[in-house]
Protein backbone atom coordinates (compact mmCIF):
# COMPACT_ATOMS: atom_id res chain seq x y z
CA UNK A 1 0.00 0.00 0.00
CA UNK A 2 3.07 2.48 0.91
CA UNK A 3 4.61 1.50 -2.52
CA UNK A 4 1.27 2.31 -4.13
CA UNK A 5 1.24 5.46 -2.47
CA UNK A 6 4.55 6.87 -3.27
CA UNK A 7 3.71 6.07 -6.96
CA UNK A 8 0.36 8.11 -6.48
CA UNK A 9 2.62 10.96 -5.10
CA UNK A 10 4.92 10.78 -7.81
CA UNK A 11 1.84 11.36 -10.26
CA UNK A 12 0.54 14.41 -8.74
CA UNK A 13 -2.07 13.00 -6.13
CA UNK A 14 -2.34 14.13 -2.60
CA UNK A 15 -4.98 14.16 -0.16
CA UNK A 16 -7.97 11.52 -0.17
CA UNK A 17 -7.99 11.36 -3.83
CA UNK A 18 -4.32 9.69 -3.03
CA UNK A 19 -5.91 7.45 -0.31
CA UNK A 20 -8.92 6.47 -2.12
CA UNK A 21 -7.07 5.68 -5.30
CA UNK A 22 -4.34 3.58 -3.55
CA UNK A 23 -7.28 1.72 -1.79
CA UNK A 24 -8.88 1.31 -5.04
CA UNK A 25 -5.58 -0.38 -6.63
CA UNK A 26 -5.40 -2.69 -3.81
CA UNK A 27 -9.02 -3.85 -4.07
CA UNK A 28 -8.50 -4.70 -8.22
CA UNK A 29 -5.12 -6.20 -7.05
CA UNK A 30 -6.27 -8.50 -5.11
CA UNK A 31 -9.14 -9.44 -6.72
CA UNK A 32 -7.23 -9.98 -9.40
CA UNK A 33 -4.97 -12.23 -6.95
CA UNK A 34 -8.09 -14.18 -6.34
CA UNK A 35 -9.19 -14.37 -10.01
CA UNK A 36 -5.74 -16.22 -10.31
CA UNK A 37 -5.41 -18.27 -8.00
CA UNK A 38 -9.02 -19.74 -8.16
CA UNK A 39 -7.71 -19.99 -11.88
CA UNK A 40 -4.76 -21.99 -11.17
CA UNK A 41 -6.76 -24.13 -8.43
CA UNK A 42 -9.26 -24.86 -10.83
CA UNK A 43 -7.66 -25.52 -14.21
CA UNK A 44 -4.00 -27.05 -13.17
CA UNK A 45 -4.59 -28.25 -9.38
CA UNK A 46 -8.32 -29.75 -9.48
CA UNK A 47 -7.92 -30.96 -13.26
CA UNK A 48 -4.90 -32.87 -12.00
CA UNK A 49 -6.11 -34.28 -9.12
CA UNK A 50 -9.11 -35.91 -10.90
CA UNK A 51 -6.59 -37.02 -13.79
CA UNK A 52 -5.04 -39.05 -10.35
CA UNK A 53 -8.52 -39.90 -9.28
CA UNK A 54 -9.87 -41.57 -13.08
CA UNK A 55 -6.23 -43.40 -13.90
CA UNK A 56 -6.55 -45.34 -10.28
CA UNK A 57 -7.22 -48.40 -9.66
CA UNK A 58 -9.85 -47.61 -6.92
CA UNK A 59 -13.25 -46.72 -7.53
CA UNK A 60 -14.04 -44.98 -4.38
CA UNK A 61 -12.24 -41.92 -4.86
CA UNK A 62 -14.47 -41.22 -7.79
CA UNK A 63 -17.26 -40.91 -6.05
CA UNK A 64 -15.83 -38.51 -3.83
CA UNK A 65 -15.05 -36.37 -6.95
CA UNK A 66 -18.70 -36.88 -8.30
CA UNK A 67 -19.60 -35.03 -5.02
CA UNK A 68 -17.83 -32.38 -5.32
CA UNK A 69 -15.89 -32.25 -2.31
CA UNK A 70 -12.62 -31.03 -4.28
CA UNK A 71 -14.84 -28.62 -6.00
CA UNK A 72 -16.28 -27.13 -3.14
CA UNK A 73 -12.82 -27.31 -1.23
CA UNK A 74 -11.20 -24.72 -3.86
CA UNK A 75 -13.52 -22.19 -2.71
CA UNK A 76 -11.50 -21.58 0.12
CA UNK A 77 -8.19 -20.82 -1.59
CA UNK A 78 -9.87 -16.75 -2.72
CA UNK A 79 -11.26 -16.68 0.65
CA UNK A 80 -8.29 -17.25 2.39
CA UNK A 81 -6.38 -14.31 -0.04
CA UNK A 82 -8.84 -12.05 1.12
CA UNK A 83 -8.85 -12.83 4.94
CA UNK A 84 -4.60 -12.03 5.21
CA UNK A 85 -5.20 -9.72 2.84
CA UNK A 86 -7.34 -7.45 5.42
CA UNK A 87 -4.72 -6.07 7.33
CA UNK A 88 -4.58 -3.56 4.28
CA UNK A 89 -7.34 -1.99 5.14
CA UNK A 90 -7.50 -1.33 9.00
CA UNK A 91 -10.23 0.96 9.33
CA UNK A 92 -12.45 -2.28 7.61
CA UNK A 93 -9.93 -4.90 8.66
CA UNK A 94 -12.48 -6.75 11.34
CA UNK A 95 -15.07 -6.07 9.22
CA UNK A 96 -13.28 -8.40 6.10
CA UNK A 97 -12.06 -10.80 8.72
CA UNK A 98 -15.43 -11.92 9.88
CA UNK A 99 -16.80 -11.68 6.44
CA UNK A 100 -14.28 -13.96 4.96
CA UNK A 101 -14.51 -16.66 8.25
CA UNK A 102 -17.93 -16.89 7.71
CA UNK A 103 -17.32 -17.62 4.20
CA UNK A 104 -14.69 -20.65 5.02
CA UNK A 105 -16.83 -21.66 7.58
CA UNK A 106 -19.77 -21.95 5.23
CA UNK A 107 -17.18 -23.63 2.81
CA UNK A 108 -16.39 -26.50 4.80
CA UNK A 109 -20.20 -26.91 5.91
CA UNK A 110 -20.83 -27.95 2.71
CA UNK A 111 -17.78 -29.86 1.92
CA UNK A 112 -17.93 -31.63 4.74
CA UNK A 113 -21.77 -32.13 3.53
CA UNK A 114 -20.37 -33.18 0.01
CA UNK A 115 -17.79 -35.88 2.06
CA UNK A 116 -20.57 -37.74 3.93
CA UNK A 117 -22.68 -37.81 0.59
CA UNK A 118 -19.83 -39.37 -0.46
CA UNK A 119 -19.21 -41.82 2.24
CA UNK A 120 -23.04 -42.99 2.07
CA UNK A 121 -22.81 -43.72 -1.98
CA UNK A 122 -19.49 -45.42 -0.85
CA UNK A 123 -21.17 -47.55 2.09
CA UNK A 124 -24.41 -48.57 -0.86
CA UNK A 125 -22.19 -50.45 -3.20
CA UNK A 126 -21.21 -52.83 -0.54
CA UNK A 127 -24.35 -55.85 0.24
CA UNK A 128 -24.41 -54.83 3.88
CA UNK A 129 -26.06 -51.71 3.17
CA UNK A 130 -28.97 -53.50 2.39
CA UNK A 131 -28.80 -55.13 5.93
CA UNK A 132 -27.66 -52.54 7.70
CA UNK A 133 -28.62 -48.72 6.41
CA UNK A 134 -26.58 -45.54 7.27
CA UNK A 135 -28.43 -43.14 5.70
CA UNK A 136 -30.32 -41.95 8.99
CA UNK A 137 -27.56 -41.82 11.06
CA UNK A 138 -26.05 -39.68 8.03
CA UNK A 139 -28.30 -37.42 8.35
CA UNK A 140 -28.04 -36.91 12.37
CA UNK A 141 -24.63 -36.54 11.63
CA UNK A 142 -25.56 -33.31 9.43
CA UNK A 143 -27.71 -31.84 11.34
CA UNK A 144 -25.49 -31.60 14.20
CA UNK A 145 -23.12 -30.58 11.83
CA UNK A 146 -25.19 -27.32 10.71
CA UNK A 147 -26.47 -26.80 14.24
CA UNK A 148 -22.90 -26.18 15.54
CA UNK A 149 -22.14 -24.57 11.85
CA UNK A 150 -24.58 -22.12 12.68
CA UNK A 151 -23.29 -21.44 15.89
CA UNK A 152 -19.77 -20.57 15.05
CA UNK A 153 -21.18 -18.36 12.06
CA UNK A 154 -23.05 -16.70 14.66
CA UNK A 155 -20.50 -16.12 17.27
CA UNK A 156 -17.83 -14.76 14.69
CA UNK A 157 -19.92 -12.26 13.52
CA UNK A 158 -21.15 -10.98 16.92
CA UNK A 159 -17.36 -11.41 18.44
CA UNK A 160 -18.36 -13.93 21.16
CA UNK A 161 -16.89 -17.45 22.14
CA UNK A 162 -19.48 -19.87 20.82
CA UNK A 163 -19.89 -21.57 24.15
CA UNK A 164 -21.95 -18.71 25.48
CA UNK A 165 -24.25 -19.28 22.86
CA UNK A 166 -24.44 -23.39 23.76
CA UNK A 167 -25.13 -22.14 27.11
CA UNK A 168 -28.01 -19.97 25.95
CA UNK A 169 -29.68 -22.75 24.14
CA UNK A 170 -30.69 -24.38 27.56
CA UNK A 171 -33.45 -22.32 27.59
CA UNK A 172 -34.49 -23.10 24.02
CA UNK A 173 -34.34 -26.57 24.52
CA UNK A 174 -38.09 -27.46 25.34
CA UNK A 175 -38.12 -25.38 21.35
CA UNK A 176 -35.81 -27.45 20.51
CA UNK A 177 -37.62 -30.80 21.33
CA UNK A 178 -40.54 -29.91 19.51
CA UNK A 179 -38.69 -28.79 16.50
CA UNK A 180 -36.89 -31.70 15.76
CA UNK A 181 -39.27 -34.16 17.67
CA UNK A 182 -40.14 -36.47 14.40
CA UNK A 183 -35.92 -36.58 13.93
CA UNK A 184 -35.54 -37.58 17.22
CA UNK A 185 -38.10 -39.95 16.96
CA UNK A 186 -37.06 -41.15 13.69
CA UNK A 187 -33.13 -42.02 15.19
CA UNK A 188 -34.66 -43.91 17.86
CA UNK A 189 -36.67 -45.89 15.31
CA UNK A 190 -33.70 -46.27 12.80
CA UNK A 191 -31.41 -47.72 15.40
CA UNK A 192 -34.31 -49.89 16.70
CA UNK A 193 -35.02 -51.26 13.10
CA UNK A 194 -31.63 -51.16 12.34
CA UNK A 195 -30.35 -53.53 15.28
CA UNK A 196 -33.28 -56.10 15.38
CA UNK A 197 -32.82 -56.04 11.66
CA UNK A 198 -36.75 -55.51 11.16
CA UNK A 199 -36.33 -53.69 7.41
CA UNK A 200 -34.00 -53.34 5.17
CA UNK A 201 -33.66 -51.64 1.14
CA UNK A 202 -35.44 -53.84 -1.16
CA UNK A 203 -37.57 -55.98 1.47
CA UNK A 204 -41.09 -56.09 0.59
CA UNK A 205 -43.33 -54.97 3.06
CA UNK A 206 -46.76 -54.28 3.50
CA UNK A 207 -48.69 -51.99 6.20
CA UNK A 208 -52.26 -51.23 5.31
CA UNK A 209 -52.79 -48.43 7.49
CA UNK A 210 -50.79 -46.19 5.32
CA UNK A 211 -51.66 -47.92 2.06
CA UNK A 212 -48.15 -49.54 1.59
CA UNK A 213 -47.59 -52.86 -0.61
CA UNK A 214 -44.47 -53.06 -2.22
CA UNK A 215 -40.30 -52.59 -1.68
CA UNK A 216 -38.54 -50.69 0.60
CA UNK A 217 -36.01 -48.07 -1.97
CA UNK A 218 -34.78 -45.72 0.81
CA UNK A 219 -34.44 -45.40 4.66
CA UNK A 220 -33.95 -42.15 5.91
CA UNK A 221 -34.26 -40.28 9.17
CA UNK A 222 -37.70 -39.52 9.45
CA UNK A 223 -39.62 -41.48 6.31
CA UNK A 224 -39.16 -44.99 4.88
CA UNK A 225 -39.92 -44.66 1.25
CA UNK A 226 -42.29 -47.84 0.23
CA UNK A 227 -42.61 -47.79 -3.85
CA UNK A 228 -46.21 -49.91 -4.45
CA UNK A 229 -46.75 -52.21 -6.86
CA UNK A 230 -48.65 -49.73 -8.42
CA UNK A 231 -45.78 -47.61 -8.72
CA UNK A 232 -46.96 -45.19 -6.46
CA UNK A 233 -44.86 -44.07 -3.48
CA UNK A 234 -45.83 -44.15 -0.08
CA UNK A 235 -44.02 -42.45 2.57
CA UNK A 236 -44.06 -44.00 6.15
CA UNK A 237 -43.01 -42.24 9.45
CA UNK A 238 -39.74 -44.31 10.91
CA UNK A 239 -41.29 -44.86 14.22
CA UNK A 240 -44.43 -46.12 12.81
CA UNK A 241 -42.57 -49.07 11.97
CA UNK A 242 -41.90 -49.71 15.65
CA UNK A 243 -45.26 -48.89 17.32
CA UNK A 244 -47.22 -50.27 14.56
CA UNK A 245 -47.12 -53.59 12.70
CA UNK A 246 -46.42 -53.91 9.48
CA UNK A 247 -45.92 -57.54 7.21
CA UNK A 248 -42.10 -58.24 6.07
CA UNK A 249 -41.99 -60.73 2.97
CA UNK A 250 -38.43 -60.96 3.01
CA UNK A 251 -38.87 -64.73 5.00
CA UNK A 252 -40.51 -65.70 2.30
CA UNK A 253 -37.80 -64.33 -0.42
CA UNK A 254 -35.12 -65.88 1.57
CA UNK A 255 -36.90 -69.53 1.95
CA UNK A 256 -36.80 -69.70 -1.97
CA UNK A 257 -40.48 -70.89 -1.74
CA UNK A 258 -44.08 -68.96 -1.98
CA UNK A 259 -47.26 -69.71 -0.49
CA UNK A 260 -49.89 -71.17 -2.69
CA UNK A 261 -53.31 -71.27 -0.35
CA UNK A 262 -56.44 -71.31 -2.34
CA UNK A 263 -59.85 -73.50 -2.94
CA UNK A 264 -61.71 -74.86 -5.58
CA UNK A 265 -65.65 -75.21 -4.37
CA UNK A 266 -66.87 -78.71 -5.33
CA UNK A 267 -70.52 -79.03 -5.68
CA UNK A 268 -71.63 -81.86 -2.77
CA UNK A 269 -74.44 -83.42 -5.29
CA UNK A 270 -71.95 -84.43 -7.82
CA UNK A 271 -70.03 -86.67 -5.02
CA UNK A 272 -70.31 -90.34 -4.64
CA UNK A 273 -68.85 -93.62 -4.61
CA UNK A 274 -66.39 -94.89 -7.49
CA UNK A 275 -68.40 -97.45 -9.84
CA UNK A 276 -66.10 -100.64 -11.44
CA UNK A 277 -66.30 -98.16 -14.55
CA UNK A 278 -64.67 -95.13 -12.48
CA UNK A 279 -62.27 -97.20 -10.95
CA UNK A 280 -61.38 -98.85 -14.16
CA UNK A 281 -60.90 -95.36 -15.87
CA UNK A 282 -59.05 -94.09 -13.32
CA UNK A 283 -56.62 -96.74 -13.39
CA UNK A 284 -55.38 -95.58 -16.96
CA UNK A 285 -54.36 -92.29 -15.16
CA UNK A 286 -50.76 -92.15 -14.62
CA UNK A 287 -50.68 -90.91 -11.11
CA UNK A 288 -53.31 -92.75 -9.44
CA UNK A 289 -52.42 -96.11 -11.00
CA UNK A 290 -49.99 -97.15 -8.41
CA UNK A 291 -52.37 -95.65 -5.58
CA UNK A 292 -55.91 -97.49 -7.05
CA UNK A 293 -54.06 -101.09 -6.84
CA UNK A 294 -52.77 -100.36 -3.13
CA UNK A 295 -55.93 -98.88 -1.68
CA UNK A 296 -58.33 -101.49 -3.41
CA UNK A 297 -56.22 -104.15 -1.69
CA UNK A 298 -56.39 -102.87 1.18
CA UNK A 299 -60.21 -102.03 1.17
CA UNK A 300 -60.97 -105.11 -0.32
CA UNK A 301 -58.51 -107.01 2.79
CA UNK A 302 -60.43 -104.71 4.96
CA UNK A 303 -63.82 -105.87 3.98
CA UNK A 304 -63.45 -109.30 3.62
CA UNK A 305 -61.61 -109.28 7.23
CA UNK A 306 -64.66 -107.77 8.82
CA UNK A 307 -67.21 -110.39 6.49
CA UNK A 308 -68.68 -106.95 4.91
CA UNK A 309 -72.09 -107.00 3.04
CA UNK A 310 -71.32 -105.95 -0.31
CA UNK A 311 -74.27 -106.04 -1.55
CA UNK A 312 -74.99 -102.40 -0.57
CA UNK A 313 -72.29 -99.66 -1.44
CA UNK A 314 -73.04 -98.04 2.31
CA UNK A 315 -71.59 -100.96 3.59
CA UNK A 316 -67.19 -101.36 4.29
CA UNK A 317 -64.86 -99.39 2.94
CA UNK A 318 -64.93 -97.42 -0.63
CA UNK A 319 -63.57 -95.13 -3.10
CA UNK A 320 -65.35 -92.10 -3.46
CA UNK A 321 -64.46 -90.08 -6.56
CA UNK A 322 -63.68 -87.01 -4.31
CA UNK A 323 -61.24 -88.96 -2.21
CA UNK A 324 -59.73 -90.11 -5.54
CA UNK A 325 -59.32 -86.72 -6.83
CA UNK A 326 -57.88 -85.02 -4.00
CA UNK A 327 -55.08 -88.00 -4.04
CA UNK A 328 -54.37 -87.50 -7.78
CA UNK A 329 -54.27 -83.38 -6.98
CA UNK A 330 -51.84 -84.42 -4.66
CA UNK A 331 -49.70 -86.17 -7.23
CA UNK A 332 -50.26 -83.75 -9.81
CA UNK A 333 -48.59 -81.10 -7.37
CA UNK A 334 -45.58 -83.60 -5.78
CA UNK A 335 -44.64 -84.44 -9.61
CA UNK A 336 -45.18 -80.95 -10.44
CA UNK A 337 -41.34 -79.56 -11.20
CA UNK A 338 -42.26 -75.81 -10.09
CA UNK A 339 -43.60 -76.93 -6.83
CA UNK A 340 -40.95 -76.45 -3.87
CA UNK A 341 -40.67 -80.48 -2.17
CA UNK A 342 -39.02 -79.48 0.74
CA UNK A 343 -42.09 -77.43 1.83
CA UNK A 344 -45.38 -78.01 3.14
CA UNK A 345 -47.55 -80.04 0.32
CA UNK A 346 -51.14 -80.36 1.51
CA UNK A 347 -54.52 -80.88 -0.39
CA UNK A 348 -57.20 -81.23 2.02
CA UNK A 349 -61.07 -80.60 2.80
CA UNK A 350 -62.27 -77.71 4.53
CA UNK A 351 -65.77 -77.41 6.23
CA UNK A 352 -68.88 -77.10 3.65
CA UNK A 353 -70.90 -74.51 3.32
CA UNK A 354 -73.19 -72.65 0.70
CA UNK A 355 -70.68 -72.39 -1.75
CA UNK A 356 -70.04 -76.49 -1.50
CA UNK A 357 -67.33 -78.45 -0.53
CA UNK A 358 -64.22 -76.58 -0.41
CA UNK A 359 -60.75 -78.26 -1.48
CA UNK A 360 -58.02 -76.38 -0.36
CA UNK A 361 -54.65 -76.43 -2.27
CA UNK A 362 -51.53 -75.43 0.48
CA UNK A 363 -48.48 -75.78 -1.35
CA UNK A 364 -45.20 -73.40 -2.26
CA UNK A 365 -43.40 -72.63 -5.69
CA UNK A 366 -40.03 -72.77 -5.58
CA UNK A 367 -39.89 -69.56 -7.57
CA UNK A 368 -41.17 -66.40 -5.44
CA UNK A 369 -40.65 -63.78 -8.32
CA UNK A 370 -44.38 -62.81 -8.57
CA UNK A 371 -45.26 -63.10 -12.32
CA UNK A 372 -43.78 -66.64 -12.33
CA UNK A 373 -45.75 -67.23 -8.86
CA UNK A 374 -49.53 -65.94 -10.40
CA UNK A 375 -48.52 -68.03 -13.57
CA UNK A 376 -48.19 -71.01 -11.83
CA UNK A 377 -50.73 -70.83 -9.46
CA UNK A 378 -53.13 -69.88 -12.81
CA UNK A 379 -51.99 -73.50 -14.45
CA UNK A 380 -52.43 -75.90 -11.57
CA UNK A 381 -56.18 -74.33 -11.04
CA UNK A 382 -57.14 -74.15 -14.97
CA UNK A 383 -55.69 -77.98 -14.68
CA UNK A 384 -58.02 -78.74 -11.40
CA UNK A 385 -61.18 -77.55 -13.35
CA UNK A 386 -60.20 -79.17 -16.19
CA UNK A 387 -59.82 -82.58 -15.02
CA UNK A 388 -62.67 -82.61 -12.41
CA UNK A 389 -65.12 -83.81 -14.80
CA UNK A 390 -63.27 -86.85 -15.33
CA UNK A 391 -63.84 -88.02 -11.47
CA UNK A 392 -67.45 -86.79 -12.30
CA UNK A 393 -67.18 -83.68 -10.27
CA UNK A 394 -68.66 -80.03 -10.83
CA UNK A 395 -66.90 -77.32 -9.30
CA UNK A 396 -69.83 -75.20 -7.20
CA UNK A 397 -70.91 -72.16 -8.90
CA UNK A 398 -73.88 -69.94 -8.27
CA UNK A 399 -76.71 -69.65 -10.67
CA UNK A 400 -76.13 -67.06 -13.54
CA UNK A 401 -78.15 -65.61 -16.23
CA UNK A 402 -77.11 -68.18 -18.52
CA UNK A 403 -78.45 -71.24 -16.58
CA UNK A 404 -82.31 -69.68 -16.02
CA UNK A 405 -82.07 -69.57 -19.82
CA UNK A 406 -81.24 -73.01 -19.99
CA UNK A 407 -84.32 -74.29 -17.43
CA UNK A 408 -86.47 -71.64 -19.06
CA UNK A 409 -85.74 -73.25 -22.61
CA UNK A 410 -85.81 -76.42 -21.49
CA UNK A 411 -89.32 -75.46 -19.46
CA UNK A 412 -87.94 -76.33 -16.35
CA UNK A 413 -89.19 -73.11 -15.04
CA UNK A 414 -92.09 -71.26 -15.48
Amino acid sequence: MEFIKQQLEGLGLNGLTKIYAANIIMVLFIALLCILANFITKKIVLRTIIHIVNNNRYTWDNIIVEKRVFHNLSHLVPAIIIYFSAPIFPLYQVLIEKAAMTYMIIIMITVVNALLNAFETIYRSFEISKIRPIKGYIQVVKIVMFIIGGIVVISNLIGQNPLIILSGLGALSAVLMLIFKDSILGLVAGIQLSSNDMVRVGDWIEMPKYDADGDVIDITLNTVKVMNFDKTITMIPSYALISDSFKNWRGMQVSGGRRIKRSVHIDTSSIRFCSDEMIAEFRKIHYLADYITVRLEEINAYNAEHQINRDSNVNGRQLTNIGVFREYIHQYLRNHPQIHKDMTLIVRQLAPGDNGLPLEIYAFSNDTTWSIYEKLQADIFDHIFAVAPTFGLRPFQNPTGHDIVQLKENKLLP
